[in-house]
Formats: C-alpha cells, sequence, structure tokens
C-alpha cells in the first residue's frame, strides 16, 4: 500500500482571464535512503478564482466517504474575520481532481439583491457544466429556495454573527441517488457548491462528512 502523504502548499496563482487554483501536494522531506518518497504534483481546478487579496492558510487531508480528498482554506490577508467561522473560501478536491464542493463566505455577499428562482437555476446550471458537467447527465431538481449560511465578523471590537443568504438549488443524481446542490448569492455568482452527498434516510441525516461547513469543524478538531 502507498504510503498517505501529508500535503503542504507550494502556490496559488491567479491568471489574467483564464484563471485558476493552482496546488502543490508534497510528500513530507523525504530521508536520504528514499528519495523516491518525495512527489510533487500539481492538481489544477481551471476558472475556479479566490477572492482577491485573500491567501492559503491552511491545507489538510481528509476523508469523504471514505475516499481521500484535500481541503484548502483561503483567509484575507489583512487578517480581518479570520479563523472558523469567519471569511474564508475554501476548496474541496478529490484525489481524481475533481471538484468535490467549495463555499465562499465573504462579506460582501450582505449587499444586492438575490436572484429570482428562475435566474439561480439558470447560473447553476451554467456553473455546473464548467465544473461538474457529469451530473447534468441525468438528475432530478428538488427545490430552489433561500439558503442562510451564518458568519462571525468583528466590529467595533466585537465579535458578531451575520446571516448571509443565497438561493439554493437543491437536485440529486438520479445514477446514484447522490445529492448535490449550487447556492447563488446576492452578488449573483456561487457561493456554495457541494456534490456526491449520501442522505441517511432511516437517521434523517447526512451522511457525507461536512468539511466545508465551519460549525461542523469547530465540533470535529475541538476549536474554538
Amino acid at each position: 500500500m502507498k504510503q498517505r502523504r501529508s500535503i503542504k502548499i507550494k502556490s496559488a496563482l491567479l491568471i489574467g482571464a483564464v484563471m485558476a487554483i493552482f496546488i502543490s501536494a508534497a510528500n513530507s522531506e523525504p530521508s536520504e535512503s528514499s528519495s523516491e518518497s518525495h512527489i510533487e504534483q500539481m492538481q489544477i481546478v481551471p476558472g475556479l478564482i479566490a477572492p482577491a487579496a485573500y491567501k492559503i492558510v491552511s491545507q489538510r487531508e481528509v476523508s469523504v466517504d471514505g475516499e481521500l480528498a484535500t481541503l484548502t482554506r483561503f483567509e484575507r490577508e489583512d487578517g480581518v474575520n479570520a479563523g472558523l467561522g469567519g471569511e474564508h473560501f475554501s476548496v474541496l478536491l478529490g484525489r481524481d481532481e475533481r471538484l468535490k464542493g467549495f463555499v465562499r463566505l465573504q462579506l460582501e455577499l450582505l449587499q444586492g439583491d438575490l436572484p429570482s428562482k428562475q435566474e439561480a437555476r439558470k447560473i447553476s446550471r451554467a456553473f455546473l457544466a464548467t465544473f461538474a458537467s457529469d451530473l447534468l447527465v441525468n438528475f432530478e431538481e428538488s427545490w430552489i429556495a433561500p439558503h442562510d449560511e451564518k458568519l462571525k465578523i468583528m466590529e467595533d471590537r466585537e465579535s458578531k454573527e451575520v446571516t448571509l443568504t443565497g438561493i439554493k438549488v437543491k437536485m440529486r443524481n438520479a445514477n446514484d441517488g447522490l445529492w448535490f446542490w449550487v447556492i447563488v448569492g446576492a452578488d449573483h455568482q456561487v457561493m456554495v457548491f457541494e456534490r456526491d452527498i449520501k442522505w441517511l434516510n432511516l437517521a434523517g441525516k447526512r451522511g457525507t462528512e461536512k468539511w466545508l461547513h465551519d460549525a461542523w469543524l469547530v465540533e470535529q478538531l475541538n476549536v474554538h
């Protein structure tokens, strides 16, 4: 069996009109007797743009329904509203370089008018055509409705919680029964995408890990 690799950041580049997030994954430093264990692999998600003036603050290898994936978190370079619960852009990539999901929670999303259901559907379809076209082959639309995400910010040196509302388009892959959704924000751009979500019908809850959800991360990592 291959030894599990600890992944570290090499770089994140934004390039012109055709932008992408570049993540270098590498093994821990090789010993003199085993230089072959040092393997560097570039993962690219064409077109997925990190917000301006954001930097990578963490990257970890995680398990998603028993399969390895890479969770990368970007936060503001100025350190404002940092930490779990604060402003961030996080990306979940499968080992096959498939985009499993991402979340973009920014204070700017408090501004603007929400898209209509028809607009949200159109935006979600265009997003899926680019980043997850396989999901459009055979799917069922479940519902379209407003969805809230909580965001912790500092205001007048005090911590407060605000609510970011988007329009969620929830769908189900008819081929495997797994769920996926796109949430369109007040800026009429996608703020959340998740795919391949298992639902435990008997338990009435989600079975797939919630690596893109800060409230869940706080519980799992036991940090505050």
